[in-house]
């Protein structure tokens, strides 16, 4: 199996890899330049952000707006870095990005900033 699972494959929770933090900064990089100002902040968060858990191999990346509205604020950019926006997503506190089919799996967790949902994350993660 590669380090990373694909779309489809199942689930499995794998020894703490160390190359995790550097992957999560790989896909942030354009993150960053794609949303600017739209993203007050991006964070590693979920199991592969914190150090020596065992966790599914999936990075979990959490960007933090002033409003989900105007969507096309962060839905335009994120779909033009091939990150596909997931409508039908049951969470209200969040909107929900995957990867193409094909790449290797990422979730994308747009929140309002100061919100508890967005707190949650950063503390499971701290």
């Amino acid at each position: 199996m590669s380090e990373f699972m694909k779309a489809g494959d199942p689930v499995w929770v794998v020894p703490y890899d160390e190359n995790w933090p550097d992957r999560f900064q790989m896909l942030a990089q354009p993150l960053r330049q794609a949303l600017g100002p739209v993203a007050m902040r991006i964070d590693h968060i979920g199991s592969t952000s914190v150090p020596g858990l065992a966790a599914k191999p999936i990075i979990d990346i959490q960007i933090s707006v002033a409003d989900f509205k105007p969507l096309h604020g962060y839905r335009k950019p994120l779909e033009r870095l091939g990150y596909i926006f997931h409508a039908d997503n049951a969470e209200r506190t969040k909107r929900y990005f995957r990867e193409a089919p094909g790449l290797p799996r990422v979730h994308i967790h747009v929140r309002r900033s100061g919100s508890f949902s967005e707190q949650f994350a950063l503390l499971f993660r701290d």
